[in-house]
């Protein structure tokens, strides 16, 4: 998928400073992380930008969501905990990595000191043990290098909500916890914008197919893919106003 090859991009980029100390003790960060779930029962999950690994701390809630979590913590190569993000909603994982290049790019334009009161809250339908769709909670901090000012570690934090009405919608928050106040939110619903064949191209394009893949799923021509994947691109860039991420998902 495009996008998680931008956030790649942008979020690895301690990985290629490694020559750079960073004096943040990854111990430190850690029992963070388990504290989290242990306190909250919570999944939480930890990664180095740095090294490009992930350490993903469980609870209850992961057998409730049908995650396997007999290892635990479970160590991954990689920023990304595809256990958990393979059982989001297709349309909700692509808001959430948009939601989350939106989250980083702002924090670039704030100064060092101040990016700690910021946070993502984030309610996303996952799959649970039975298969049904039910609301999850999540929410993401960042925490930068005082050394370097890069981001060194993403701290992820999934619970099953309270509400789980079906009546309600996805939601996407950037908040100030400091001031307790909404900076930034996205509550778009893609249904009201986009036609049905463009809900079924971006639920592909959120399960990470290419074009040339979604073409031969639906029975149609590649051309006819980037028609409809531009019309996308350009109904959620006007719905969401962030342009910097159209580049994201071109081919």
């Amino acid at each position: 998928m495009e996008i998680v090859e931008t956030l790649n991009k942008e979020l690895l980029t301690g990985k290629r400073e490694k020559n750079k100390e960073c004096s943040l003790n990854p111990e430190l960060y850690k029992n963070m992380a388990l504290s989290y779930s242990k306190v909250e029962s919570a999944i939480a999950v930890l990664s180095d930008m740095q090294i490009d690994r992930s350490y993903v701390y469980f609870s209850e809630a992961a057998s409730e969501l049908g995650i396997d979590s007999a290892e635990n913590p479970k160590v991954i190569d990689s920023i990304w905990e595809e256990d958990i993000l393979k059982r989001i909603n297709p349309e909700d994982k692509l808001k959430k990595y948009i939601h989350e290049l939106r989250f980083f790019k702002m924090l670039e334009t704030i100064d060092f000191k101040d990016r700690s009161k910021f946070s993502v809250l984030s309610k996303l339908r996952m799959k649970d043990k039975n298969g049904r769709w039910c609301f999850v909670r999540h929410r993401m901090f960042y925490f930068y290098s005082p050394d370097n000012l890069k981001l060194r570690f993403a701290l992820c934090l999934y619970n099953i909500a309270v509400e789980q009405s079906m009546h309600l919608s996805p939601e996407f928050l950037i908040v100030n916890t400091a001031k307790g106040e909404v900076v930034a939110e996205d509550r778009l619903t893609y249904q009201n914008v986009l036609s049905a064949r463009e809900l079924e191209i971006l639920k592909h394009i959120g399960e990470g197919l290419t074009s040339k893949e979604i073409a031969q799923i639906l029975s149609i021509s590649i051309n006819t893919v980037s028609r409809h994947r531009q019309n996308i691109l350009e109904k959620l860039k006007v719905k969401n106003s962030v342009k910097a991420f159209s580049a994201s998902f071109k081919k």
